[in-house]
């Protein structure tokens, strides 16, 4: 499987978890991004754990061996643009959701994610693993 990807958090989650099929799936990948949304909800999960100590160590060493996608004013006319049309549509999505897709579609990745709200947000490219 070859193609560009963006990691929603849990799919980082499943990889900390070690789920093999996962693993699998991005080996075979060509290229992987994480949004920089993605690391913060990793982190305000980690302070929430038993091992915070433990948790960031693994985040912080994710995030070394990674591309890590941080957000500008592109990303910010993306954002405003789907949380508008999904308003519209009477179909609110939690905002960090709405960021981690405008950051897909800027540099137009395919969201790797098991949320299937995101199939709300037009012109997304999105796969469930």
């Amino acid at each position: 499987m070859n193609g560009r990807f963006l990691l929603d958090t849990n799919i980082v989650i499943s990889i900390f978890a070690k789920d093999p099929q996962i693993h699998n799936r991005i080996a075979n990948v060509a290229e992987i991004f994480v949004p920089c949304i993605v690391i913060g909800e990793l982190y305000f999960g980690a302070h929430k754990s038993v091992k915070i100590q433990e948790n960031i160590a693994r985040i912080d060493e994710f995030a070394l061996s990674n591309t890590i996608l941080s957000c500008n004013a592109e990303t910010a006319k993306r954002y405003g643009d789907i949380k508008n049309r999904l308003k519209d549509k009477g179909h609110p999505l939690p905002e960090n959701d709405i960021w981690i897709a405008a950051i897909a579609q800027q540099y137009e990745l395919t969201l790797v994610t098991q949320d299937s709200h995101f199939n709300a947000i037009d012109n997304l490219k999105i796969e469930a693993w």
